[in-house]
């Protein structure tokens, strides 16, 4: 296989190594191993977004005390794991041979997983055992920041933009497949499969978890047969590992790994990235008791329908990546990411609330029930036997503000759509280049972390002001928090740059 000497040919999930003379196994090994990378990025991806549509509904499935303000810490509690693990996972990446963070990491998201399925059974507190297995599950997830690490510090720089593009369209492949096996599992039926001899309820809650453990045996083999250290400097020349020293000292025989990385981009890197993680996850915890609140959908209707809206979103994502990738090179990675943050201020700014229409309210429906006492009490059984649906009367805001039409929804998960994907690779993309040749196992450990402490705190303050205040307070408060970080993208522009880049300024 011959590989093109620009990026600019370079197909979307191809290979962005050189076809010259002097490439051989080392090069190919390399290639191998990257897509390891690639495929370890997807399956973590899988993993995630495979439960996250049925989410709210199985929670409230096996523990009827959960409520919405509960929801935003089951979702944060893995991001708050994920935060926990990846420095750590950083750290060990840096010192030993990356097999051993990731098949640990692995495991622990296998095992979560499997725990997640079988958090029904406890017989009171269901809900907190969800929440700690989503915590281990994030645990596992830690990994990212090991994925990432080595991808960048076995690119080039010219290969870099192409390879976390490549990675990022994984990961969206990931976040397609997700939602779209849940939606399929959906017709397993909320009462499934029951086998007695292992207490096991297969339905459309525990089938994605279990598949999903499933995946990570198969990374986990990946990992072990497959995965291969390599390490290149900025021009693309292959380096010492610094993982297969026998003294397990972090040094580097690179002169440009004694120069220093601008602290000042590395911290404004980490706050774009935090406001983009935290805005995705507002919109991803957000959307199924949204969807519910506001177009009366049941249960089955929100895991299906948002599943195939997911879905579409990330066959959009994989478009945008290859408008990314050339758009960087046309123009740079600052002015993408900057128009990235102006889309997801669209995005947000159409979901606020307009008009005179209000949401269905669920306490409607009982009071209507209460007036008719006629009825059968076989008819009464029948009704109670009917789903609510609507936005709870226990929401004050329901009562008052404005409905968010199913165009308004729509139009919004298409413009997040294209803004969260360009806005995710260009960060991390400037972030690597910004680090230049030096080992960056902690820096994209504090990241990931990062951008994990987003997902922590997004559901959380989502749920709360949410439940509390409605989407009108919600939304503001995102518009507001894209804008500054708009304004602080636009102050600190000239400083987002290459670490060759920049040293080659001061030298020149």
């Amino acid at each position: 296989m011959s590989f093109a000497d620009s990026d600019d040919t370079t197909p979307l999930l191809g290979d962005d190594a050189s076809s010259n003379d002097s490439q051989d196994e080392d090069s190919r090994s390399r290639w191998r191993s990257i897509r390891v990378m690639y495929f370890t990025m997807f399956l973590s991806s899988v993993g995630f977004t495979i439960v996250i549509t049925s989410l709210w509904p199985y929670l409230q499935r096996i523990d009827d005390s959960a409520n919405a303000s509960f929801l935003g810490w089951v979702v944060a509690a893995y991001s708050l794991g994920q935060m926990v693990a990846s420095p750590i996972f950083g750290v060990w990446s840096n010192y030993r041979p990356r097999r051993e963070p990731l098949v640990c990491s692995i495991f622990i998201n296998l095992s979560a997983n499997i725990y997640y399925a079988y958090a029904y059974l406890p017989r009171t507190n269901n809900k907190f055992h969800m929440l700690i297995s989503r915590a281990f599950v994030g645990f596992g997830a830690g990994n990212v920041a090991v994925v990432r690490s080595y991808v960048a510090g076995a690119t080039s720089l010219k290969e870099r933009t192409s390879a976390m593009a490549n990675m990022s369209a994984c990961q969206a492949l990931g976040f397609i497949l997700g939602p779209a096996l849940q939606a399929c599992l959906s017709f397993i039926g909320e009462h499934g499969i029951t086998v007695k001899i292992i207490d096991l309820q297969l339905n459309m809650y525990t089938a994605p978890a279990f598949l999903a453990a499933a995946f990570g045996l198969i990374n986990i083999l990946l990992v072990l047969l497959v995965l291969r250290e390599h390490r290149v400097d900025d021009h693309g020349r292959h380096i010492r590992a610094i993982n297969y020293t026998e003294e397990g000292i972090n040094y580097d025989t690179s002169e440009e790994a004694e120069k220093t990385i601008d602290q000042v981009a590395v911290l404004t890197s980490n706050i774009l990235f935090f406001v983009v993680m935290f805005i995705f996850a507002v919109f991803e915890t957000i959307a199924t008791p949204l969807s519910m609140d506001m177009f009366a959908w049941t249960r089955k209707e929100a895991v299906l329908y948002n599943g195939i809206i997911i879905c579409c979103i990330g066959f959009e994502s994989i478009l945008v990546f290859l408008v990314v990738k050339m758009a960087s090179q046309r123009f740079g990675d600052r002015p993408v990411l900057l128009v990235g943050l102006a889309i997801i201020f669209c995005g947000f700014f159409i979901l606020l609330p307009w008009g005179n229409h209000y949401p269905k309210i669920q306490w409607a429906d009982l009071k209507n029930n209460s007036l008719v006492s006629q009825m059968s009490e076989a008819t009464l059984a029948s009704n109670k036997s009917v789903e609510p649906t609507g936005c709870p009367y226990e929401q004050t805001w329901c009562q008052y503000i404005p409905t968010i039409h199913l165009a308004q929804y729509i139009s919004s998960d298409v413009l997040i759509g294209v803004g969260y994907p360009a806005c995710n690779v260009m960060s991390y993309t400037l972030y690597s280049k910004i680090l230049g040749p030096k080992p960056q196992g902690v820096y994209m450990g504090w990241l990931t972390a990062s951008g994990s402490g987003a997902r922590t705190l997004g559901p959380v303050f989502v749920s709360q002001v949410y439940t509390i205040l409605g989407p009108r307070w919600a939304f503001s408060l995102i518009c507001g928090m894209v804008v500054g970080a708009i304004i602080l993208l636009i102050s600190l522009y000239h400083r987002l740059i290459a670490f060759s880049v920049r040293h080659s300024r001061t030298t020149g």
